[in-house]
C-alpha cells in the first residue's frame, strides 16, 4: 500500500478519538471507527485490483472522497466525480451498524451477550446470505443495511465474549463459517467469573477457563439481574446483573486503564473480523458489484418512466432521442451514467422496471417502447412511479413522460414518502394530446404533479408534443456526477428578488422558471443584468418552451452573490443549479436513550413537539477541512421565506449535530452556506426534497428476512401529541404482496397503540428481492400525518454452507534459481474443483497471477481449471463460488519450488492455502 494511501485511510479513519464499540453519535469515537477501518481497506484493495486489471494505477491525490473515487474510476476519463454517493453509502452502513443498540438493546444474539453464541452466528450467517443475494439483484441498499446490522453484532463477538482473554489475537473465522462447528463454549452450568468487588478488575476470567481455552460471554440485564451462578456480567451502569456476584463486568467496550490492553485487542480483532467478512462478501459478488454496493460509481443515473399509451408516440421518440444523446455524448466521460433505469406504465399495466449499467441494452430496450392501449384519460403513472422510487439509487434523477392523469391517485401519499425518504427528484414532462378524450390541459388538471414535483425539488414542464424535444435539454443538464442545487423556491405569485451566492468551484451553471406571464432579470455580483427579452445576452443564453425558461450562464460567470427578480401574476418555480464536487448529505435523526445512547434516522417526519435535529456531513473538493462552514437552517419553500438557523456541533467522524429550535411552519428544506477554502469564494447550497412537521410518530424495525410463499409479521407502534382520536392506518408494499393489518387505530395523546403487519411474499419469489414497505398514519380530519419506509428482503432457505473442494492435480515450474533469469521460462497448474452434494459452481475466477487462465464447463461435475504463467509470476489464487454464495480459495506458490509434479489430497478450497504450500526441497 503506497504512502499516500496509507495517509487516505487514516484521514477518514481517524477524524474522531479512540476506537471503542459504542453506537454513532455517543460522543466518543464508535462503531463507525472500526467498521470504516475495514470498509476503507477493503475498497482500497477492490479498487486497486480493479486498475491492475485495466492496466492504470490507482493513486488517489487527496483524502477526500471525490479524490478516492476519481482513482477508483480510472484516471482517463475527464470531469469532475462526486463522493457523495460513496459517503451516502458509508453513512447507511454506519448507521445501520449503531441502530442495533437501539432495535436490539436486550437482545442478547445481536450483541453476543448471555452466552447466545450459536444464536449469534445464526444472526451473521441469515445476513450474509441476504447480503450475498441482494447483490446479485442488484438491491444494493438492502444491502448496505443488513451489513452494517451484520458487522455490529460481529464485531461486538470480541468486545463481549473472553476470545481475548483466552490469547487470541486472530478473529475467530468460524463465526462466519457456518460449515464449521462453535467448539469448546462454556455451559450454563459453568461458573466463568470470579467476583469483582470493585467492578474495575483487569481479568474476571477464571483460571480454569483459561486454562481450558473455555469461551463465554458476560451476562447482560436491562430489566432484571437474574443470571446464572457463578456468570460474567457484561459490566456497566445499564446492566442490573453486574451488582450480583460475581459482579463487575468483562465488556472491553470503551477503553479504560483496568483493561486497556484487553480493549485494543477486541478492536484490532473486530477489525480483521469484519475485514474477513467484507472479503467473503467481495470474493462471492465480485469486485464491480461490491463497488457499486459501496457507492463507488458515477453519480448520474438516468431514470425514465413513460406512459405508452396510444397517444404518446411523439413523446416517447422524444424521450428515445434524448436517451440516446444521453449515451453518446457523455460516454467516456465522468458524467457518463452509472445506470439506466426505464419503468413503462399503461392501463392498467405498468412495469416491469429494466435496470442496467449496459448502455447499448438500454438503446435496445427503450426503442422497443410502442404506444398502444389505454383508452380513457386517467393511467397508471403513479404505480410505475412507485417502482422507479423503489428501484432506482437514493438521490436519483426521476423523468416522467406523461399526456394523462394519474388513475391510482391513491398511491399519492406513498409517493410522497418514498420521494422524502429516497431524496430522489422526480420531474414531469407533460403533454397534450389531440387524438384521446380527456380533461382540458389546463394546469389544474395536472395540479398532483405539480405537488409531486415540487416536494421533490423537481419540476413540472407543460408542454405541447411537438416542443417536448427542446424540453428535455434538462435532461441532459441534470445527468452529471456533480449536480448541485443552489437555490431553489416556489412563489404563487408577485414580485419578488431572490440572492444566491456562486462560488468559484461551480461549472455548468443553469437557472430555471416554470410558470407563464413572468418577466425577470438577472443582475451579476458587478450589477451587469439581462432581462427575460434577451435570449443571448451578456449573462447567458435564454431558451423558452412551454411553461419552462432555461437559461445557462456563461462559462465566465462571476464568483460572488447573483440575483434574479421575477415579476408574474401566476404562480411559478424557480431553481438555479451547478455542477461542483463542494456538496453535503444529511438525514433527520433523533436521540436514543440506553447503554449506548446515540442517533437515529428517522424514517419518517421529525416531530412537531421538539426541536429539529439533523446529522449533516459536508464534502469538500480536498475533504471536509476544505470547507467552513458558516450557517446551516431550515428555509421554507413557498409564501415569505422564513430561515430558521441551527447551532451546530461537531460530532468526530466528518459530522456535524445541527439543531434547530424553531422549525418552520409549513414545507422546508435545508439550506447551508459556507466558504471553499481552496478559493477564498462563498458557496450556497440547498437541500431539494421538501419536509415537515408532524405531531404522529411511527416505529418499526425489520428484525430478519423472510422466505419466499411464508408469511412475516411486523410489529409497529403509533403515538401522537396532538389529540388523540381514531387515525386511519394504511400500508403499500412495491411488489403488491397480500398484507393486512388494521386500517385503524384509537389513539391517546402521548401514549403509543401496538399494531401488526403481516405480508406474505409469493412462492416464486426470487431470492434477494427487496420490498419496500409504506406505513402511513393520518388523523381522522387529515390535518396531520406521518409515515414509515421500511425495506424487507425474500431470501431463500439455504442448507448447503460447505465451500466447494479443490485437488491439485499437477504443478510443472521448469523455473531457475534466480529469479531475475525468470523470463524465458514458465510454470503450469492443473486443479479439479467439485462441489460434491452442494448446490454446484457458479464461477471460478483468478484473483492473483498474471497468468493465462482457463477452465471447462462449471456445470460439469468436476471443473478442471488450468493456469500458465511466466516464472516471474510466482503466485496463482483462484476462486471458487458456489450457487449458495459459499466462497473458497485455492492458493499455490512456486517460490523455491523445482520443477516435480506435485499432487495434494482433495481439501476444501480453504485448506489449499496450506496443502499447495508445500515445497520440494533439492
Amino acid at each position: 500500500m503506497t504512502s499516500l494511501l496509507v495517509a487516505v485511510l487514516l484521514t477518514w479513519t481517524l477524524m474522531s478519538p479512540a476506537l471503542a464499540f459504542v453506537p454513532v453519535g455517543g460522543g466518543t469515537s464508535t462503531h463507525v471507527s472500526i467498521t470504516g477501518t475495514a470498509l476503507l481497506q477493503k475498497v482500497a484493495e477492490t479498487c486497486r485490483a480493479v486498475a491492475d486489471v485495466a492496466g492504470h494505477e490507482f493513486k488517489p491525490t487527496g483524502s477526500s472522497p471525490g479524490e478516492l473515487v476519481q482513482a477508483c474510476l480510472g484516471p482517463t476519463a475527464p470531469g469532475d466525480v462526486s463522493g457523495a454517493k460513496f459517503h451516502a453509502a458509508l453513512q447507511e452502513i454506519y448507521t445501520q451498524n449503531g441502530l442495533v443498540d437501539r432495535d436490539f438493546v436486550n437482545s442478547p444474539p445481536h450483541h453476543f451477550n448471555s452466552e447466545a453464541f450459536l444464536e449469534g452466528r445464526g444472526l451473521i450467517t441469515e445476513g450474509v446470505v441476504a447480503i450475498k443475494a441482494n447483490i446479485q439483484k442488484e438491491n444494493f441498499k438492502a444491502a448496505r443495511e443488513t451489513l452494517g446490522r451484520v458487522l455490529h453484532t460481529l464485531q461486538d463477538f470480541y468486545s463481549h465474549s473472553n476470545w481475548v482473554e483466552l490469547g487470541y489475537t486472530e478473529p475467530y473465522v468460524n463465526l462466519i463459517r457456518p460449515d464449521l462447528p462453535l467448539e469448546n463454549l462454556a455451559d450454563v452450568n459453568t461458573p466463568t467469573c470470579s467476583d469483582c468487588a470493585s467492578r474495575k478488575c483487569p481479568n474476571q476470567i477464571l483460571s480454569n477457563i483459561l486454562n481450558e481455552k473455555k469461551l463465554t460471554s458476560g451476562y447482560m440485564g436491562i430489566f432484571s439481574s437474574q443470571k446464572p451462578k457463578g456468570k460474567c456480567s457484561h459490566g456497566g451502569e445499564s446492566d442490573l446483573t453486574s451488582t450480583k456476584v460475581p459482579r463487575g463486568g468483562i465488556s472491553k467496550d470503551e477503553r479504560r486503564s483496568d483493561n486497556k490492553e484487553f480493549h485494543d485487542a477486541a478492536v484490532n480483532a473486530a477489525v480483521a473480523a469484519s475485514l474477513q467478512l467484507l472479503e467473503d462478501i467481495r470474493l462471492a459478488v465480485g469486485n464491480h458489484d461490491f463497488l457499486r454496493m459501496m457507492g463507488i460509481a458515477r453519480s448520474s443515473v438516468v431514470c425514465f418512466v413513460i406512459d405508452t399509451t396510444g397517444s404518446m408516440s411523439d413523446d416517447i421518440e422524444a424521450a428515445r432521442s434524448i436517451m440516446y444523446k444521453i449515451i453518446d455524448s457523455k460516454k467516456g466521460t465522468q458524467d457518463e451514467p452509472s445506470e439506466y433505469i426505464l419503468v413503462p406504465f399503461n392501463d392498467p399495466e405498468f412495469g416491469p422496471m429494466i435496470r442496467t449499467t449496459d448502455a447499448d441494452k438500454m438503446k435496445r430496450e427503450i426503442s422497443k417502447l410502442k404506444a398502444t392501449g389505454g383508452g380513457d384519460t386517467p393511467e397508471m403513472c403513479l404505480s410505475g412511479l412507485q417502482l422507479a422510487l423503489t428501484g432506482a439509487p437514493s438521490s436519483s434523477n426521476i423523468y416522467v413522460f406523461t399526456d394523462a392523469t394519474a388513475k391510482d391517485i391513491a398511491l399519492k401519499d406513498t409517493i410522497i414518502a418514498l420521494m422524502r425518504s429516497t431524496k430522489s427528484t422526480v420531474s414531469f414532462f407533460m403533454t397534450g394530446s389531440s387524438r384521446r378524450r380527456r380533461r382540458s390541459l389546463a394546469s389544474s388538471s395536472f395540479g398532483d404533479y405539480n405537488d409531486l414535483a415540487l416536494a421533490s425539488g423537481g419540476q413540472a414542464i407543460q408542454v405541447s408534443k411537438s416542443q417536448l424535444p427542446q424540453a428535455t435539454d434538462i435532461i441532459l443538464d441534470t445527468s452529471t456526477s456533480a449536480l448541485v442545487t443552489v437555490l431553489q423556491r416556489a412563489v404563487v405569485a408577485g414580485q419578488e428578488t431572490f440572492p444566491f451566492a456562486l462560488d468559484e468551484s461551480l461549472k455548468n451553471i443553469t437557472i430555471y422558471i416554470t410558470g407563464t406571464s413572468l418577466t425577470f432579470t438577472l443582475t451579476n455580483p458587478a450589477g451587469v443584468t439581462q432581462t427575460d427579452t434577451e435570449a443571448s445576452g451578456k449573462l447567458g443564453t435564454i431558451n423558452a418552451v412551454g411553461n419552462l425558461r432555461r437559461i445557462r450562464l456563461h462559462a465566465d460567470k462571476q464568483s460572488g452573490t447573483w440575483q434574479i427578480n421575477i415579476k408574474s401574476s401566476q404562480p411559478y418555480t424557480l431553481k438555479v443549479t451547478g455542477q461542483s464536487t463542494i456538496t453535503f448529505i444529511y438525514d433527520f435523526v433523533e436521540k436514543f436513550a440506553g447503554p449506548h445512547s446515540g442517533y437515529a434516522v428517522l424514517s419518517g417526519r421529525p416531530r412537531a413537539d421538539q426541536p429539529a435535529t439533523l446529522m449533516l456531513s459536508v464534502i469538500g473538493r480536498k475533504g471536509p477541512t476544505s470547507t467552513t462552514i458558516q450557517e446551516v437552517g431550515l428555509v421554507t419553500m413557498s409564501g415569505p421565506e422564513v430561515v430558521t438557523n441551527g447551532t451546530m456541533t461537531d460530532m468526530g467522524n466528518g459530522e456535524i449535530l445541527v439543531t434547530v429550535a424553531a422549525v418552520p411552519e409549513g414545507e422546508f428544506v435545508l439550506i447551508l452556506k459556507g466558504k471553499d477554502t481552496l478559493s477564498n469564494s462563498k458557496f450556497q447550497r440547498q437541500s431539494t426534497t421538501q419536509m415537515s412537521v408532524s405531531k404522529v410518530n411511527i416505529q418499526a424495525a425489520v428484525e430478519s428476512s423472510v422466505e419466499p410463499g411464508e408469511t412475516f409479521k411486523l410489529p409497529f407502534s403509533v403515538m401522537t401529541q396532538g389529540e388523540g382520536g381514531t387515525y386511519t392506518i394504511s400500508a403499500r408494499n412495491d411488489r403488491d404482496f397480500p398484507m393486512s393489518y388494521p386500517n385503524m387505530l384509537s389513539l391517546l395523546s402521548g401514549e403509543y397503540a401496538n399494531a401488526t403487519l403481516t405480508i406474505t411474499p409469493t412462492a416464486d419469489t426470487e431470492s434477494g428481492t427487496d420490498v419496500t414497505l409504506t406505513i402511513d398514519a393520518k388523523s381522522s380530519s387529515g390535518v396531520d400525518s406521518n409515515y414509515a419506509v421500511l425495506r424487507l428482503s425474500v431470501v431463500n432457505k439455504i442448507t448447503d454452507f460447505i465451500p466447494p473442494k479443490c485437488e491439485v492435480t499437477t504443478v510443472v515450474a521448469n523455473c531457475p534459481h534466480d529469479v531475475s533469469k525468470c523470463g524465458p521460462f514458465q510454470w503450469e497448474l492443473s486443479a479439479n474443483f467439485t462441489d460434491e452434494n452442494g448446490t454446484g459452481i457458479q464461477s471460478i475466477s483468478l484473483i492473483q497471477g498474471n497468468g493465462n487462465f482457463t477452465h471447462t464447463a462449471l456445470n460439469a461435475s468436476v471443473v478442471q481449471a488450468y493456469y500458465s504463467a511466466s516464472c516471474c509470476s510466482q503466485i496463482v489464487e483462484i476462486v471458487a463460488v458456489d450457487k449458495a454464495g459459499n466462497v473458497g480459495k485455492c492458493y499455490h506458490s512456486i517460490i523455491r519450488s523445482h520443477s516435480f509434479p506435485v499432487t495434494t489430497l482433495s481439501l476444501p478450497l480453504w485448506l489449499c492455502l496450506l496443502a499447495s504450500m508445500f515445497v520440494v526441497r533439492p
